[in-house]
């Protein structure tokens, strides 16, 4: 392909202006040159580089960049990082150059960038190890993880030229942790969009459909913000408040979890867009006029009480602040009006890296507290990452990452905040890790409660504590955050760390007997050869003599399991094989991978699949292929951890099968209403109704029918005239 080199050189020129003129940060003149100075050096190491789209690689970190300095807010130091990231990795630049050219700091960023850039292209170990490393960077500079969200939003807006299950690999990895991530560093634009672009990759047909609905709804969505400014604004004009008012509509993937947690459609979801009032403001009146502004709000319109949040009085542990209030609009529908100051909007909009901004005139930041003792909480827990699986970090973490949280008192009144679920036993680590190991039980209120009581919002909690007390197997049962489950499974642990020794040791001299090479590849191969969860229980096995040099022969002639898999599947399996249970299915009616190979497979038990789903091939260990629909709860997770297990797959012969699913159906009873449903099934669609029960409830109807479905178009059309009957509101497959 020919270039035209010279446009490219004034586009790569016109794209650098745009960086450094759209920063959300002032820049000086020796800031500008820094980052002149890195563009220079990363000009030149991507000078003879190209994307899969065939633009020149520089465009990729100059658009980094541009995200770092403008959608995240970041100073120079971070801008200078996003254009070398990919110095280290993908040129002759190593990190003994950086650090003499920009100094230790950036160059510490850039290699940190690089080990996981470099971690996130290896298929040899579960991926969820890789995201132990990442958060490893995390507790060394939180800006690596700023710079490398940057980088994983600039790569799923670019998604488009990678093949369709590198897509879905990607979009799983980052919804998966690289959104509940930009979530908990506040960057909520940040997270919607990777959530958007995950969903239009993963579900491209629910992600087109209701795109395309909140398209149709924008003209309407826009006169009804118009209204609504009309009504207002005289009001608060009239208070010499100086505000804008703007609508938003609600993220795509936001919606569409709406829909299935409350098993409606895109028309029945009252609240997918919000309008935000702005307002001007100095330090000093800033809680009085958000106050001020709800007071008209709520004198204009009818509220719902119960749908009411207030984060500026207490802000969530992001730092985000804002009063939201849902209201019975111009329309008479309801709607939620956020209200905050400019200052609260940035941190909104700009998460973490705020807060500097801000540092004079205003209150102590929060969001600068709060992220710094959740930082500080990561790192605790990673001190003891050894006494964890690397799926229970990951979990542990994830979960303090999206939850909801709980605002509790100490007895001196201060604030401590938790997520919500979290027990008196969960509020002794959050004060002290010593405190918690000894904790006997609580007062409450005044009240004495075991250590396994749930807190509720403005509790006021004093542990009482026994040097005697030993941490319990049956409190992990009860605990819920990261950091006490950590700090309980480490001590529960720490007796066994000799026997780890003890085992890791024998291995190590009966590898070396089998001239196998003891290193973290090698382990993670025999960890997954023989079912284990983690290294500790691998080294257990051979201290215990569970494992032997004879389990270790068997390993050795079974290693390549993986890589001459599709080899295996060929056949059935016989009793000698690994996979023990026949699949027992027709061959012909799916193929598998780039050549459609026929494979032995069966179907999935955690989702249900007809033809003309979408559907994959996932490897086990030993129960081989099992196919799972598109949709499929555990799709995301296979595909994020397990990417190098996931083979593609598709329909090649529908007309024979037949598989049973369940459906739900909803509406207003009333005679005759059964007949009409049974009418649909057996005789407009010929189908085979296996099992109906229906309940009726003040003229309301619920049903749920098990049915045998041939394909995916016989049940669509199933749906079709099911949700024509009179009187049914909704049908939904199970």
């Amino acid at each position: 392909m020919v270039y035209d080199l010279e446009q490219e050189n004034k586009e790569i020129l016109a794209r650098y202006k745009d960086l450094i003129t759209n920063t959300y940060r002032n820049l000086d003149e020796e800031k500008n040159k820094l980052i002149r100075k890195a563009f220079d050096i990363a000009l030149d190491a991507h000078k003879d580089q190209r994307r899969k789209t065939g633009e020149p690689y520089i465009y990729h970190p100059i658009e980094v960049a541009k995200i770092v300095a403008n959608e995240i807010g970041l100073g120079a130091t971070s801008i200078a990082c996003a254009l070398l990231h990919d110095v280290i990795e993908d040129s002759d630049y190593t990190y003994e150059d950086l650090n003499k050219i920009f100094g230790k700091k950036i160059a510490d960023i850039v290699n940190g960038l690089t080990k996981i850039s470099v971690m996130n292209h290896q298929n040899i170990s579960i991926q969820s190890e890789n995201y132990r490393k990442l958060l490893l960077t995390l507790s060394e500079d939180f800006r690596v993880i700023l710079i490398k969200i940057a980088d994983r939003l600039h790569n799923m807006r670019t998604l488009e030229s990678m093949t369709p299950e590198k897509q879905k690999k990607i979009a799983s990895e980052t919804v998966y942790i690289y959104a509940p991530l930009a979530h908990r560093l506040g960057l909520y634009n940040i997270k919607s969009e990777l959530e958007d672009l995950s969903l239009k990759f993963n579900n491209s047909e629910v992600y087109l459909d209701i795109s395309g609905k909140l398209e149709v709804a924008k003209e309407s969505r826009e006169k009804y913000i118009e209204e609504f400014r009309n009504e207002v604004f005289e009001q608060l004009e009239d208070e010499n408040l100086n505000v804008s008012i703007k609508g938003r509509a609600k993220a795509i993937s936001s919606i569409y979890r709406k829909m299935l947690k409350q098993g409606v459609s895109f028309d029945e979801v009252f609240d997918n867009y919000a309008i935000r009032i702005i307002y001007k403001s100095d330090a000093k009146n800033e809680k009085f006029l958000a106050w001020k502004i709800y007071s008209i709000v709520t004198d204009l319109y009818h509220s719902n009480p119960q749908r009411m949040r207030d984060w500026i009085s207490q802000p969530r542990s992001t730092g985000y602040e804002s009063l939201h209030l849902t209201i019975l609009g111009p329309d008479k529908k309801w709607i939620e009006v956020q209200i905050r100051s400019e200052r609260m909007d940035d941190i909104a909009e700009k998460g973490v890296a705020a807060h500097y901004k801000y540092k004079e005139g205003f209150r102590q930041s929060s969001d600068e507290k709060n992220f710094e003792l959740w930082v500080t909480e990561i790192r605790e827990v990673l001190e003891n990452q050894e006494s964890l699986s690397t799926t229970e970090l990951l979990d542990d973490i994830k979960l303090n990452l999206y939850s909801k949280e709980v605002f509790v008192f100490t007895p001196k009144g201060e604030v401590k905040i938790l997520p919500i679920g979290s027990t008196a036993l969960d509020f002794a680590f959050s004060v002290h890790s010593d405190l918690g190991t000894k904790c006997l039980g609580a007062k409450v209120n005044g009240k004495l409660v075991p250590i396994s009581y749930v807190l509720l919002n403005g509790d006021q909690v004093d542990i009482l504590s026994s040097q005697n007390q030993k941490p319990k197997l049956d409190w992990l049962d009860f605990v819920v955050t990261s950091k006490a489950k950590s700090k309980i499974k480490a001590i529960l642990n720490s007796e066994k760390n000799f026997l780890v020794d003890e085992g890791k040791e024998t291995l190590q001299r009966k590898m070396r007997h089998a001239k196998l090479q003891f290193n973290d590849e090698e382990l993670n191969k025999m960890q997954k050869f023989f079912d284990l969860k983690s290294s500790q229980e691998l080294f257990l096995k051979f201290q215990n003599g569970d494992l032997d040099i004879g389990d270790i022969k068997k390993y050795t002639e079974g290693k390549g399991i993986f890589s001459n898999i599709m080899q295996r599947f060929r056949k059935s399996p016989t009793k000698n094989d690994v996979f023990t249970e026949a699949p027992q299915t027709n061959l012909d009616m799916i193929v598998f991978g780039k050549d459609e190979e026929k494979l032995d497979y069966s179907y999935a038990k955690c989702c249900t699949v007809i033809p003309g789903d979408r559907i994959f091939g996932f490897i086990t260990i030993s129960d081989g292929i099992k196919v799972h629909n598109d949709g499929c709860p555990n799709a995301i997770n296979l595909r994020a951890q397990y990417d190098y297990r996931v083979l593609s797959a598709k329909w090649v012969n529908e007309e024979s099968f037949k598989n049973r699913i369940k459906i739900e159906i909803e509406g207003l009873d009333r005679m005759g209403m059964i007949n009409d449903i049974t009418a649909v099934i057996s005789n407009n669609m010929n189908m085979d109704m296996k099992s109906m029960s229906i309940e009726s409830n003040n003229g309301v109807f619920l049903g749920s029918i098990n049915l045998e479905v041939r394909n995916r178009s016989q049940l669509d059309e199933t749906f079709k005239q099911l949700k024509n009957i009179n009187g049914v509101s909704r049908v939904k497959r199970m």
